[in-house]
């Protein structure tokens, strides 16, 4: 089924839950319902009735019942004095209603069956035979427009799809995705804390969560170091004169947190880490030898995100970004381009992952404020990028008017393990940079030469949204690199105790990552605990292993045991942290 029609199927069920409640709860003030990507949802004021997930049943029996009635919607334009005095006891839609008049638009009501509302359309033709298959899935809280200082409303989430497989399918993913849920299994396996005396969107990693951190970094310098790169460290702050020249103020001054006024000027928090690189570039006279110029950067930065908006990892107002810029003329732009290409795809081979695209994200000539003015280096730039995407036989789309104010970009796409796409990153070109921070470089003639070209990539993404991606796509069974704990050793009494620490020692002396449970309890439960948090061998220690008998290696996620001598586990778990899994 088309978009379009899809979105008028879901668009109508919001139609459809807003008169169920209005036959409910007929003191329940309707605002606006929209259909959304996932489904649609309808924000109400309930006054002092309370509304919660129990309720949900009740509202969807009654659609349902209703939506037997409903032939098709009809429509009809209406004046400003007709459209308050039908929603004379409703301030929201008068508001709106205002508004909409105020902007010259024709008002539209639309009914179906006993229930009309203002509605510019895009609707079910055939309401009682296509919303069949829906659903309600939540009840949360919502400002009116989105706006903190007005009321409160009650939001009811819903979802419907055209056929009940689709419905069913969409489910069952939902219910993996609450195990899958980050957030849960951050708790669970105690990776990472956000406290509110702490601050909203601040994220605190326990050691747990450290180790993975650490991990994904090692990685980044190792594969940085062998593509030629650069590391550098800036501060977290810098002052309004390099955000003036960056162009982040006063562009960007709302995503900011707010300018601390020192002694000697006035200071922000950086929200970017490439004004920082740029200056780094510009610190000295550079030549031609020197390009392309590879700076790399793990660089935290601080974004002003609204409270309402934060959602555990994948929104935080403390980034750290897996981040660099790289230096190069024209003639270099396709190949460092392959090249960020060639290392995001060895990234993704190394965690596993495989589902995803690239979007070419372009300018568009129509839309022209939106950008800088430079028509020949749009097309170039996007002929490059395109002939880079082309060569290297990768599966891509091309969208126009997506592209970042200063260059064309490349967005890798990915469709997650429970059926969400996403943008995990990106590969960003930028021929605004020299402009504004007077990048130069000595040609071969001896002559200065301003025509450089930064290429902005981010392959991981923001540390915090690329592992609650992680924890997604594995479900907390970190592969044996990864793992925090990756050898559990159970001693089978106390007496067995002081023996399992001398053989943890030679396990962490390899450079293995162990844990001994102490507890006075059975073997069989700390079994059971050690299975329960994915620890991906556990190795249950008496007199027969500590007198030098073979090891019972019990593998995470099979029933049977596998016997082994000590330096031949050994040795296999170095190859698998060495080689992070790959063979």
């Amino acid at each position: 089924m088309e978009k379009e029609q899809l979105e008028h199927i879901r668009h109508s069920a919001a139609h459809l839950l807003a008169a169920a409640v209005e036959e409910l709860y007929p003191n329940a003030k309707r605002t606006i319902g929209p259909a959304i990507e996932d489904g649609f949802y309808y924000d109400f004021d309930f006054g002092a009735e309370k509304i919660n997930d129990e309720d949900l049943k009740k509202i969807e029996k009654r659609m349902g019942e209703i939506v037997k009635h409903w032939k098709q919607f009809e429509h009809r334009e209406v004046t400003v004095d007709e459209a308050k005095e039908f929603f004379r006891d409703n301030e929201y839609k008068k508001e709106l209603i205002e508004e909409f008049a105020h902007e010259g638009a024709v008002l539209t009501f639309y009914t179906v069956g006993k229930f009309t509302d203002l509605c510019r359309g895009g609707h079910s033709e055939n309401p009682s035979k296509e919303l069949r298959n829906f659903t309600l899935l939540s009840v949360a809280g919502a400002y009116w427009r989105g706006d903190e200082k007005n009321k409160m409303l009650t939001r009811i989430y819903g979802t419907a799809f055209p056929t009940k497989e689709e419905l069913v399918e969409f489910l069952r993913l939902r219910e993996e995705a609450k195990k899958r849920d980050h957030r849960k299994i951050g708790k669970d396996q105690e990776l990472f804390l956000i406290d509110d005396r702490v601050g909203k969107g601040l994220v605190m990693w326990l050691p747990n969560g450290t180790i993975i951190r650490q991990e994904i970094e090692k990685l980044a310098i190792e594969m940085e170091e062998k593509y030629g790169y650069q590391r550098v460290v800036t501060p977290h702050m810098a002052k309004e004169e390099l955000y003036l020249t960056s162009g982040h103020l006063p562009y960007y001054k709302e995503g900011m947190y707010p300018a601390m006024v020192m002694d000697d000027g006035t200071y922000y928090m950086k929200a970017m880490n490439c004004p920082h690189h740029h200056i780094i570039y510009g610190s000295s006279p550079r030549s031609y030898r020197e390009l392309p110029l590879r700076l790399a950067e793990y660089g935290t930065c601080y974004r002003n995100e609204l409270s309402g908006t934060l959602a555990g990892l994948l929104r935080v107002r403390g980034l750290t970004m897996n981040d660099a810029h790289i230096y190069c003329t024209k003639e270099q732009i396709k190949s460092e381009f392959t090249r960020v290409m060639e290392l995001t795809m060895n990234y993704f081979k190394i965690f596993g992952l495989t589902n995803y695209w690239f979007r070419l994200s372009k300018w568009s000539p129509d839309h022209k404020e939106k950008y800088i003015d430079q028509p020949e280096n749009w097309e170039m730039t996007e002929a490059v990028l395109r002939k880079v995407l082309t060569d290297m036989n990768v599966a891509f789309t091309e969208v126009e008017d997506e592209a970042a104010f200063y260059g064309p970009k490349v967005d890798v796409q990915f469709k997650s393990v429970i059926g969400r796409e996403e943008s995990m990153s990106t590969i960003q070109l930028d021929f605004l940079a020299r402009e504004r921070f007077q990048l130069r470089y000595i040609d071969e003639t001896g002559k200065e030469n301003g025509d450089v070209f930064v290429v902005h990539r981010a392959p991981l993404s923001t540390h915090e949204r690329f592992t609650a991606f992680l924890i997604e796509h594995y479900a907390g069974i970190w592969p044996v690199w990864l793992a925090p704990v990756q050898v559990a050793i159970v001693p089978v009494s106390e007496k067995h105790v002081e023996g399992a620490e001398l053989l943890a020692d030679e396990f962490r002396k390899a450079g293995i990552r162990v844990s001994i449970d102490k507890a006075d309890e059975t073997v069989g439960k700390k079994i059971r605990k050690t299975s329960q948090s994915k620890v991906p061998y556990a190795l249950v220690i008496g007199d027969k292993e500590l007198e030098g008998g073979k090891l019972m290696v019990r593998v995470r996620g099979r029933e049977e045991q596998v016997e082994m001598e000590k330096n031949e586990f050994v040795d296999k778990i170095v190859h698998e942290i060495m080689y992070r899994g790959q063979v």
